[in-house]
């Protein structure tokens, strides 16, 4: 069983959520890797799941085209998608009309483009459609350039219909001139008295983010906060089932080289190589703070997937450290300390710990796949000085890696760390792919390949920390 969906030999691209009769139904955009089976079957498939973790079944639908959206409307299901034509380039909005998600007929002559008064037709895709009960007619975000003075154009576009026929393109509802990305997979929902807007850029910033407004004419305001993770989590949509929100991304793949930036093959192993275009679903439940502004945290399913506890040793490295049975501390003022398990890390599993640290402490780190001498492995450091929760994997801990990776960290997320408050720690690991959450409210996914069979790891560095409740949970039957 995979904690991140990822289909044989193909990767999962956009994922356009969908909640059905009681079951999620998750579109997503397959993404082939190098293989040319007899079982390819290319474009938008349709998952089914309970519980957004275990995948009851998979189901081509025969349509081709970039991210959209899935609704149903006196009994008839939507699909609203996009295609991509080339010399000239240009994009176009489809749709095609279903009775059973699983057979679709295109509707050809309702393909169209936007109004190039308004918008470049460069970039015109990922629509989002929903019912606006203020107006009483269709909605039609879209993925979008307006037209400018400067390149600075990326935002959400916006379209209405009376009927999801016929559409009318009108002023963007998001044109902040920020970015010189279009705004991709927008995504619209309410909450408690809050409007979110969600969509993803890759210009400027490679993340998924999110503004918040009291009302769809605006002003949208851009929270102090505003991702939902890192750059290993991108094109993220939300869904619900009427109680619980959730928010579905992609952790890429490494190793296809798309754009010919990594280093030649003399180096080994895959983690210095740029992130490929998809890779494994992962899902984040979302929440809301009372101010209005957004968390995530485990969806249930991930953690009582794994319920096997074991038992812990630790082996101290340097630095005085007290390590009992679910509990390590070292006071280390003006070094480095660290101690690794006994246990290897395993291929699937949950690491949990809190911890405290005393003021003035340098950085907090928790290790996974980290050597005998704490050199070569992946490491999340808590920096409270900086505020934030830092990843750097093993080529950073050697000077190759700073050619490689010439900035500071690789993965980073805003944290206010502060002395002697608890935080709660959880590290779910797939095989390549590792999500953090901290106290859940944030979440850090990144992919580590190279290193297997190793120790996880905890240090501290100029001060002083104590951590308890550490705790590993595997899988049934391992």
């Amino acid at each position: 069983m995979d904690l991140f969906y990822t289909p044989q030999h193909a990767r999962v691209g956009d994922v356009i959520p969908f909640f059905d009769e009681g079951v999620f139904k998750p579109f997503y955009l397959k993404n082939w890797n190098d293989y040319f089976g007899a079982d390819r079957t290319d474009g938008w498939h349709m998952l089914t799941t309970q519980d957004n973790l275990h995948i009851l079944s998979e189901t081509p639908t025969g349509i081709r085209g970039g991210t959209g959206s899935v609704l149903k409307s006196d009994g008839v299901y939507h699909m609203f998608y996009c295609v991509f034509r080339r010399d000239p380039q240009r994009q176009y909005i489809c749709h095609a009309v279903s009775d059973d998600l699983a057979h679709w007929t295109p509707l050809p002559e309702e393909t169209f483009g936007p109004d190039e008064s308004l918008y470049l037709p460069t970039d015109w895709r990922d629509p989002f459609v929903f019912w606006n009960e203020e107006e009483h007619c269709w909605w039609m975000l879209v993925c979008a350039q307006a037209q400018g003075p400067t390149l600075r154009r990326g935002c959400v576009g916006l379209c209405k219909s009376d009927d999801l026929h016929a559409w009318t393109c009108c002023r963007p509802l998001y044109a902040p001139e920020a970015s010189m990305s279009a705004y991709e997979c927008p995504d619209l929902f309410f909450m408690n008295g809050w409007w979110y807007l969600v969509f993803s850029q890759f210009t400027d910033r490679f993340q998924t983010v999110y503004r918040m407004s009291r009302s769809l004419q605006g002003p949208w305001l851009r929270p102090v906060n505003d991702a939902f993770d890192a750059r290993a989590f991108y094109a993220a949509k939300t869904g619900t089932d009427g109680e619980r929100r959730y928010i579905y991304g992609w952790d890429p793949t490494r190793g296809r080289n798309t754009w010919g930036f990594d280093p030649d093959t003399r180096h080994e192993g895959y983690d210095y190589k740029t992130y490929d275009w998809g890779g494994s679903m992962v899902v984040h439940e979302v929440w809301q703070h009372e101010d209005g502004t957004l968390a995530v945290r485990p969806i249930p399913a991930l953690k009582e997937a794994l319920t096997v506890e074991n038992r812990l040793k630790w082996m101290p490295l340097n630095g005085a450290w007290d390590a009992g049975d679910g509990t390590a501390s070292v006071e280390s003022p003006q070094s480095y300390a660290s101690l690794i398990t006994v246990n290897d890390v395993p291929e699937v599993c949950r690491f949990e710990m809190s911890f405290t640290f005393r003021p003035g402490t340098d950085r907090v780190a928790l290790a996974v796949q980290v050597d005998g001498e704490f050199a070569r492995g992946y490491y999340f450091y808590f920096d409270p000085k900086r505020e934030r929760v830092e990843y750097k994997s093993a080529l950073r801990m050697h000077e190759q890696g700073g050619w490689t990776f010439p900035w500071d960290v690789e993965l980073s997320r805003p944290l206010a760390l502060t002395p002697g408050k608890r935080y709660d720690v959880a590290l779910y690991v797939d095989h390549s792919v590792m999500v953090l959450y901290v106290n859940d409210e944030i979440a850090l996914s990144t992919r580590a390949y190279d290193l297997h069979g190793r120790k996880f790891g905890l240090a501290v560095a100029d001060g002083g920390a104590s951590f308890t409740s550490i705790r590993l949970f595997t899988k049934e039957g391992r």
